[in-house]
């Protein structure tokens, strides 16, 4: 299935991408400086923002993830395509 998806949709995934590259990023700084308070606060600073986003992306365009982690409209959308990692 190959539909025309419009740019909002790609500009939402790409801010995703952008937000779970600097959560990656905090997350192994993290690791080896565990008690480094302002990072702790960033980490959780861009984690609300990834749920924010997130949901903002999952009602216009459907679920991100599966197996519980996104809900879904009706009907169920799942089966929709293109799912985000086959753009």
């Amino acid at each position: 299935m190959n539909k025309q998806l419009p740019q909002e949709y790609y500009t939402l995934l790409e801010e995703l991408q952008a937000i779970d590259f600097v959560l990656v990023e905090l997350t192994l700084y993290l690791d080896t400086h565990p008690q480094d308070l302002q990072a702790i606060e960033q980490f959780n600073q861009y984690a609300k923002l990834r749920k924010q986003c997130a949901k903002r992306f999952e009602v216009q365009f459907g679920p991100l993830l599966q197996f519980g982690h996104s809900y879904s409209r009706y009907p169920w959308d799942w089966k929709e395509a293109p799912w985000p990692w086959q753009v």
